[in-house]
């Protein structure tokens, strides 16, 4: 079984936030995929599934914690034990300003580069699990970072993430299978977006 982690914040006002884009990536591959319904569960809303790869069928658990996005490695840390996983079983998808809108980068290991939620669940199940790193930009001053990630993403933003979520989705037989180097290339494929200055970038015209 994979686990597939979305960090976010569980009330609706945060829904269309950029700090939430990671239920967002969830919740598309939940429609892709055609998942069991949510439900509570592991402090969180979680649903099953799995996906075809390459090397056969995968079974996947969704989870979308609603502990708040700070105390994210709760809800990962106990759907991980009860399925006797190891951390390199978990991909976490998250916003991440320090890439400029619409790259996607899978990464393993490393340090949290202040995301409280990575540093959470680092936290729980030490550092091996694997992220789904979504660029959201930056607002420029780090003064202003949490007011930009707990604002919506502008509608004109939508022109990169809508597609950015289904190659995310679509891709995913790469990434159940392992292959996190393919999943990012294969992503990248399907929604290119222009290498850019995470900083100028994240200014909408």
């Amino acid at each position: 079984m994979l686990i597939l982690a979305g960090l976010g914040n569980p009330e609706p006002k945060y829904e269309k936030n950029r700090h939430n884009v990671g239920f967002m990536a969830v919740d598309a591959i939940a429609r892709r995929w055609g998942t069991a319904p949510w439900r509570s569960r592991f402090q969180g809303l979680a649903c099953e599934g799995q996906v075809a790869t390459p090397v056969g069928p995968v079974k996947l658990l969704l989870l979308k914690p609603k502990t708040f996005y700070n105390e994210s490695g709760r809800a990962v840390g106990e759907a991980m034990k009860f399925f006797k996983l190891a951390p390199a079983d978990v991909i976490v998808f998250h916003d991440e300003i320090d890439m400029a809108p619409g790259r996607f980068r899978m990464k393993a290991g490393g340090g949290a580069a202040g995301n409280n939620g990575v540093r959470s669940i680092t936290s729980q199940i030490g550092d091996g699990f694997r992220r789904g790193r979504i660029g959201v930009g930056h607002p420029g001053h780090k003064d202003a970072v949490m007011h930009y990630v707990l604002g919506d993403f502008h509608k004109v933003e939508h022109q990169w993430l809508d597609p950015l979520l289904d190659a995310v989705t679509d891709a995913l037989p790469f990434a159940a299978a392992g292959d996190d180097e393919r999943y990012q290339a294969e992503v990248l494929r399907l929604a290119p977006a222009p290498k850019a200055d995470p900083k100028k970038a994240a200014r909408p015209s």
